[in-house]
């Protein structure tokens, strides 16, 4: 952000090409100054990073960081340009810069608020299946990361109706006995400090989160600092078809629930893998001369295959299949909760693997993302330091850069 005074109007037309999704303009201006991807622009200091995570231009991201943009740079708010994504839904700019390492965790300065917190007060569940994904192994304590006010992810879902969000937190390990402190923020402070996302449900009115929480073991008869059970908030919201779902007194049954669709078990190893092996960001024409058929990915046609799912072995491209895993729907199979169905064959996966000729072949023409597999290039300690791959210099032989995100078929 301290570079917005001295990048001119350079800059400020860099930013306008990432704000309005002008990949041409950016990739004129990045190659003859790569510099220009760490400006900032003027008002709100909003890095072109921000701006084209704002707008969803995901193959802009991806040309910005690999120009250098600082992948945890802050906007005078204090979000990242993560937070920005996840506030408007973008999930193809939320893969980029997974895989281009950004942190997570960041909170901004207005009230405390990580990229979680915005996915699920509006609802962007794909975003949050990427966020839970990427933290995988600490999640328990990602997901139950209280804002301002003690305000969980868990509570804002159910206060907006997110069903799905809702849904996925909980079998995330969300916590439902989660309480809000006294300085909870207008108008969710009226709801009354000491209240559970199930107090934010009957507020939010509606019916399925309820549902869904009353289910999981949610308390009926937990009470707030006004002295409110959640079906003393219903009454006061005018939510009074929630009656018969809140009561402690209610003999009707509630409805039971299988795992939620967006858990994504592979999800983790395959977004590990896309860090680890380089993305792959060639264009088709020039795959389609360099591929033999027998290697080409059968999603995409292609790629070359470099990624195998476990037990059926059907191999793809980690673009197509980190694709699947952020956007296809889980399978409900006994015992392998999240895992997603095989576009080929049907079997569910649980994970994903590099395919075996190519553990010891990594991708040198890929950008460098400093992960575990990267042995030749990165030192242990420049690992944890690096946040972005580097950029290879450009030749007349190099791979263009196109968006890095183009969704497979949706599988029925």
């Amino acid at each position: 952000m301290g570079n917005a005074l001295g990048c001119g109007g350079l800059g400020e037309r860099l930013a306008a090409a990432a704000r309005e999704g002008d990949a041409g303009e950016v990739r004129r201006l990045l190659e003859a100054n790569p510099g220009l991807a760490r400006c900032a622009a003027f008002g709100s200091l909003n890095s072109p990073l921000h701006l084209a995570a704002a707008k969803g231009h995901h193959e802009i991201a991806a040309l910005l960081l690999e120009n250098g943009a600082d992948v945890n740079a802050r906007n005078i708010y204090g979000q990242t340009a993560l937070m920005q994504a996840c506030r408007f839904g973008h999930w193809e700019v939320v893969q980029t810069l997974l895989i281009f390492r950004c942190n997570v965790t960041k909170v901004d300065s207005l009230s405390s608020r990580t990229a979680l917190h915005l996915a699920a007060a509006g609802g962007h569940v794909k975003c949050a299946r990427l966020l839970l994904a990427a933290v995988a192994g600490d999640g328990d304590r990602f997901v139950n990361r209280a804002a301002g006010g003690g305000v969980t992810a868990l509570h804002l879902a159910a206060l907006h109706g997110h069903v799905d969000c809702v849904h996925l937190l909980i079998d995330e390990h969300a916590d439902l006995a989660a309480q809000t402190l006294p300085s909870a923020a207008s108008p969710m402070g009226s709801i009354g400090a000491a209240s559970t996302p199930l107090h934010y449900a009957a507020a939010g009115g509606e019916v399925k989160c309820c549902q869904i929480l009353v289910s999981r073991g949610a308390d009926r008869t937990a009470v707030n600092c006004n002295g409110w059970l959640p079906v003393d908030v219903a009454r006061t919201w005018g939510c009074h078809w929630l009656e018969h779902v809140l009561s402690p007194k209610s003999h009707l049954p509630i409805p039971k629930f299988p795992p939620s669709g967006y858990l994504s078990s592979p999800l983790a190893s395959v977004l590990n893998l896309a860090r680890d092996c380089g993305l792959v960001t060639s264009t088709s024409s020039e795959f389609s001369d360099s591929v033999d058929d027998v290697d080409a990915c059968a999603v995409c046609l292609e790629r070359p295959c470099n990624v195998a799912a476990e037990v059926c072995g059907h191999e793809l491209c980690v673009k197509c299949a980190l694709d699947l895993c952020s956007v296809i729907k889980c399978y409900d199979v006994p015992g392998i909760a999240g895992s997603i169905p095989c576009p080929l064959c049907r079997s569910a996966i649980a994970s994903f693997r590099r395919r075996a000729d190519d553990e010891l072949e990594p991708d040198f023409n890929s950008a460098c993302s400093g992960g575990s597999h990267c042995k030749s290039c990165c030192s242990a300690g420049d690992h944890q330091a690096s946040s972005s791959p580097e950029k290879k210099r450009s030749t007349d032989s190099d791979q263009a850069i196109l968006p890095l995100y183009s969704p497979p078929p949706v599988l029925s």
